[in-house]
């Protein structure tokens, strides 16, 4: 092919292929995969079935950045051009013939595919998994940024034994050959490629089916056996009652969970196969505080909305996430009860009404609008919705829309359709107020939670006496407290109205045993009162490590007599897995006069330093960052690992590195050290603090 024709042909390309292509359908595609870790490089090959539906002289997919030994079409050598954005293939097709064409390719990807570990000595530290947000799965295999193009995917892996490889679908074999490893993955329904995934990593999982008959896998890391308990708690459960309530069985053929390091998301329905942050593998004290059930059945609904059936497009991401979002609370509402269900729809119309009041409010339409919109009023937009046409037909027009559209994409349009069908109504007024209307209307969702829950009736009641009564407000709100046992009531008391409390009211507070209760009382507390010193000094006890991390650290400035023992009853406890207790209590401890001899001030002071390091997780690296950069002067080893953390893939750590970065380089002395530092770094964290300091 000469020059001009491959640049007409680039052209061509950027032009014409940027849509979906109407003329064939991919229907299955046979793929093998060779990472290779120490370049951070896909090795592989695909063969695609397509079908051509009309006459055509070209086919394309996207491929972005990949090289490629070998195009094929039916076994033989094809005319072809490669644009760096997609691969294309130039013969003349026969319409109602049936083709194969097979790539092999080898690619960096610049995003999508994530090594972990590599880089460093800690045992157990390796992973690779991959995070194909809407599109995106075209950087590590040639495929379809398009959601409309749905295909079956056979996956097959080969890597080190040693490591556990998980991916979609059936486990059909593995094959061993000296050090290697192949794993065959089979799909049997079809899918879009941005659901395509892979994890690899040190793990160990718990196998088994649920009680009507899905096969469930849940993966957890080798040293981590005591937090799969409460980490994956109620995952059978959850997907138990959403096959049932949802009134369509599981549509896939297993479904399995695995957590990685640095997510980019809380998790990612990848089909059958959910990828989620370790930063939620926890232990039965953190579950009070931060568990996964919400997210696991987020993740585990999307196999229906969003898998089963994809959004056309973004102007109906409402399909995917007001769906998910809304299951999820239907099984929490399974779990934890009615109460828990109407007091969590208060809590996201407050943060609604809030964005609405500031002239922020936006459609669900809009294929721009924000996470709270797409998730919280998505899912309020389906409640009202089933209140509008009763369970009954809510429960069949659901199912009249996934089992007419399965393997397939939807607009609102065609949901909205069924649901008009399934009820007999005209739903028109309800899209111009929740589908295309920017404003939340709180004065109906009021009335409608009061209706629901005789607590939040309570609490709403109050909220007026307090504005329009002469009563005194402690006076009014104790006539409540002490004439309701609601737990919510009483914490959301707390959380609102706690300036308007006395002492003594706030000290019989501390007598409830609800953790959440206990919680907000501690945290809506700067200065502790010395009445309530011995109330404050319980909650160290607490099973709460939020609770135990701001009882602390408030006593601590409270009472600088009594800091060693406070330092002393928390001494072991770690916290969360972004180690919160265990940072402030380093911090605390390395500023406590007299606490520490010379030896375990510098072991403590090297050990709180050492978490700014990329061993850990960002979550334990921004939390360490973030009380260091208070109080200390950062070590060169700690602005080296700020450095890092700037060309960081996880978007909100780098984001949080570069503004500390661009803090600090305010001052000239910190400006001098970076610039000396730099002659340490090289690729994208030279490129990127050269930028800085305007250095060429």
């Amino acid at each position: 092919m000469n020059l001009i024709n491959v640049l007409l042909l680039v052209l061509f390309t950027g032009f014409v292929f940027s849509q979906p292509q109407p003329s064939v359908d991919f229907f299955k595609a046979d793929i093998d995969i060779l990472p290779d870790p120490e370049y951070k490089r896909i090795n592989g090959k695909v063969t695609y079935s397509f079908k051509v539906l009309h006459k055509t002289d070209s086919v394309f997919l996207d491929a972005i950045n990949m090289d490629f030994s070998s195009v094929l079409l039916n076994g033989k050598k094809v005319r072809h051009a490669n644009t760096k954005e997609k691969i294309v293939f130039y013969k003349k097709l026969k319409a109602d013939k049936t083709y194969k064409l097979t790539l092999d390719y080898s690619t960096i990807p610049a995003q999508t595919v994530y090594f972990l570990g590599w880089e460093d000595s800690i045992p157990d530290n390796n992973q690779i998994w991959t995070q194909g947000q809407g599109k995106y799965t075209s950087h590590w295999l040639p495929s379809f940024d398009d959601m409309n193009e749905k295909v079956e995917f056979d996956l097959s892996l080969t890597f080190d034994k040693e490591y556990e490889v998980i991916a979609n679908g059936k486990l059909k074999d593995t094959l061993s050959k000296d050090s290697l490893r192949t794993w065959f993955f089979d799909m049997n329904k079809p899918m879009s490629s941005y659901l395509l995934a892979f994890a690899i990593g040190n793990y160990k999982s718990k196998k088994f089916t649920t009680k009507i008959g899905i096969p469930l896998e849940l993966y957890y890391y080798p040293g981590d056996s005591l937090k799969e308990e409460p980490t994956y708690r109620y995952s059978s459960e959850i997907l138990d009652f959403l096959s049932d309530e949802i009134g369509i069985p599981y549509p896939w053929q297993n479904y399995k969970q695995i957590p990685v390091r640095d997510f980019l998301y809380a998790g990612m329905e990848n089909t059958g196969t959910t990828i989620f942050s370790d930063g939620f593998v926890i232990d039965s004290i953190a579950f009070v505080d931060k568990n996964y059930v919400n997210v696991n059945a987020h993740e585990m609904a999307h196999q229906w909305f969003g898998n089963l059936v994809t959004e056309k497009d973004g102007n109906h991401h409402w399909l995917h996430e007001g769906f998910a979002t809304y299951y999820a609370l239907l099984a929490e509402k399974k779990l934890f009860g009615e109460d828990y269900f109407y007091w969590k729809l208060y809590e996201s119309a407050k943060q609604l009404q809030k964005l609405s009041s500031q002239g922020k409010g936006e459609a669900l339409t809009d294929p721009k609008a924000s996470s709270l919109t797409f998730y919280e009023k998505g899912a309020w937009a389906l409640h009202i919705l089933r209140t509008m046409l009763d369970d009954m037909a809510f429960k069949e027009g659901i199912q009249s829309y996934l089992n007419k559209y399965q393997y397939s994409n939807v607009t609102i349009s065609d949901f909205i359709t069924e649901m008009q069908k399934a009820s007999g109504l005209d739903l028109l007024e309800f899209e111009q107020t929740w589908l295309k209307g920017t404003q939340f209307p709180i004065d109906e969702v009021k009335t409608l939670l009061a209706s629901s829950s005789d607590d939040l009736q309570t609490f709403f009641d109050l909220q007026w006496e307090l504005t329009s009564s002469n009563t005194s407000n402690e006076e009014l709100i104790k006539k409540v407290w002490d004439n309701n046992s609601s737990p919510r009531i009483k914490e959301n008391i707390i959380l609102d109205y706690h300036k308007s409390l006395s002492e003594s009211f706030l000290k019989n507070a501390f007598t409830t045993e609800d953790l959440k209760t206990r919680q907000a009382l501690c945290i809506t507390t700067d200065r502790i009162p010395s009445g309530l010193k011995k109330q404050f000094e319980s909650l160290l006890q607490d099973k709460s490590y939020i609770t135990i991390e701001n009882a602390l650290y408030r006593l601590w400035i409270s009472y600088p007599n009594d800091r060693i023992a406070y330092l002393e009853r928390t001494k072991g406890v770690i916290g969360l897995p972004n180690k919160n207790v265990r940072l402030l209590w380093l911090f605390l401890a390395v500023l406590t006069k007299d606490y520490l001899n010379d030896v375990e001030k510098a072991d403590y002071t090297e050990e709180l330093f050492g978490y700014t390091s990329a061993e850990y997780s960002f979550e334990v690296r921004q939390n360490a960052f973030s009380v260091l950069a208070e109080v200390f002067p950062l070590s060169d080893q700690n602005l080296l690992d700020l450095i890092n953390a700037s060309v960081h893939h996880s978007w909100q750590f780098r984001n949080f590195a570069r503004s500390l970065i661009e803090r600090l380089l305010k001052d000239d002395k910190q400006k001098e050290r970076f610039l000396k530092l730099s002659k340490e770094l090289k690729g994208k964290e030279l490129r990127y603090i050269q930028s800085k300091l305007e250095v060429k």
